[in-house]
């Protein structure tokens, strides 16, 4: 049976009344017995072993070591320097903005001998043998470029602190779209997860506008004919509602997700990649990164 207030008493008040103040006597006799309480020495004291001791946690390491390579691909040895992937080095080259002993070299396949000096805008190349490895939930707003003109924030704003070698991002997401991202340093792994033909998947969070019908989810499922060729899809479903769409590809042109549903006549409000081949979000909040352990980097160039 519930005690009901008295007259004069507040509801509730039981949970916020203060208690009574003792009496003179027995705050004296407190204090005494505090006061001549035998000091426990330190012999005394019995330190109890837990039954399930802590693990410690495992160093994650910043760098690996990679293998010196003799007589490298030109655009391999750009790559292996840490200015981009191999794929975007092959353009620099054919742009002309490779030399190799201060002679402009429009040959990618250019076996780079130990003597060469190669030289990027002007500036003295070499490939690093400390590879690093960064996830990042990238947020919105930010731009997948190393350098912007317009002095936007880009995603090396938010790895600076975690190393000093030069790293750029493997592939791209476009400044509205968010979730995960991989940079590193190391050419040859960067250009196998960037490649479509070794089909590392990425799964996407879509929101849109209005609600998907059912006949458009199967158009998607289906294979799109876009304007640069099919649009492969690995998965489509349904998420909470009709209006938010789980979906898995392993293709990589620019902005292919939102191109899918704008070619339906949908708008996607709001793109998140969850999932980066077997990389999640886990412990990893909005715009935070941190380096792949060992484990995850086994599997990934397993993947490749």
């Amino acid at each position: 049976m519930k005690r009901k207030p008295k007259k004069d008493e507040a509801p509730f008040s039981k949970f916020y009344k203060k208690k009574p103040i003792q009496d003179d006597y027995y705050e004296e006799e407190k204090s005494f017995k505090k006061e001549n309480k035998p000091e426990k020495k330190h012999s005394d004291k019995i330190k109890k072993k837990s039954r399930f001791p802590k693990k410690k946690k495992k160093e994650i390491k910043k760098t690996h070591t990679a293998p010196i390579e003799e007589n490298m691909r030109l655009n391999k040895y750009i790559a292996h320097s840490g200015i981009c992937s191999r794929r975007k080095a092959s353009e620099y080259i054919k742009n002309g903005e490779v030399t190799v002993n201060d002679k402009i070299e429009l040959e990618m396949g250019y076996k780079v001998k130990k003597e060469d000096e190669v030289k990027f805008q002007g500036s003295v190349i070499q490939p690093t043998r400390n590879h690093v490895y960064i996830l990042l939930n990238k947020p919105k707003n930010v731009i997948t470029t190393l350098e912007d003109e317009n002095n936007r924030k880009t995603v090396l704003d938010f790895v600076s602190d975690l190393t000093k070698e030069r790293i750029y991002p493997i592939g791209r997401l476009d400044r509205n779209t968010t979730g995960l991202l991989l940079l590193t340093n190391d050419g040859n792994f960067a250009q196998k997860l960037s490649h479509p033909s070794f089909g590392v998947k990425k799964v996407y969070k879509a929101k849109l506008d209005k609600s998907l019908t059912p006949q458009d989810l199967e158009k998607i499922r289906n294979t799109l004919q876009l304007e640069d060729g099919p649009a492969l899809v690995d998965a489509i479903e349904y998420g909470d509602n009709n209006k938010t769409i789980g979906i898995e590809i392993h293709i990589g042109r620019n902005r292919i997700v939102r191109r899918i549903f704008e070619h339906l006549g949908y708008k996607v409000v709001k793109l998140d990649r969850i999932r980066y081949s077997s990389l999640t979000k886990k412990n990893l909040p909005i715009g935070k990164c941190r380096f792949l352990t060992d484990k995850e980097l086994i599997v990934l160039k397993h993947l490749t």
